[in-house]
């Protein structure tokens, strides 16, 4: 099966996702005041306005990408659930006013109840192996195709 418009088409959804991502960042960004934690609100702020523009990079990157169907396929949901993990993580922490187990840096004193540290290492840990699998896939995929594009 050729990717080629597989790959195109996930492009374009990376592009669009990372749009969506600056406009998240941009509204997210008038109630960080009012979080429990607002220097983690404000880390999510960053972490989003930052995921934004790295899925505007790898959404013209894609389409080149030297990946069949499946390998496509899991690259591109490992990465995005990963994005939105993480992200998931910090604006938990920041509503909850916890996170200081996980993201110490960020949370400071924000220490909540054991069941929420709990689900915010769960889930900002689990960003990470779905993160490098798909780094991963996406630098196999940027190796040269044949010997021909290497010439060219």
């Amino acid at each position: 099966m050729n990717s080629s418009p597989l790959l195109s088409r996930q492009g374009h959804r990376l592009l669009q996702i990372g749009m969506a991502l600056f406009l998240f960042s941009s509204f997210e960004g008038f109630v960080i005041p009012y979080f429990a934690a607002p220097r983690l609100g404000l880390s999510a702020h960053t972490l989003s306005a930052l995921q934004g523009v790295l899925l505007l990079a790898l959404g013209l990157v894609w389409p080149r990408l030297n990946l069949g169907a499946m390998a496509a396929r899991i690259a591109f949901w490992s990465f995005i659930y990963s994005a939105f993990a993480i992200l998931a993580a910090y604006m938990m922490a920041a509503t909850w006013g916890a996170g200081n187990e996980t993201m110490a840096l960020a949370a400071g004193a924000a220490h909540g109840s054991a069941f929420q540290e709990a689900v915010i290492k769960n889930v900002a840990y689990s960003s990470a192996p779905t993160g490098l699998i798909s780094f991963a896939l996406m630098l196999w995929g940027l190796r040269m195709a044949n010997a021909q594009s290497k010439n060219g």
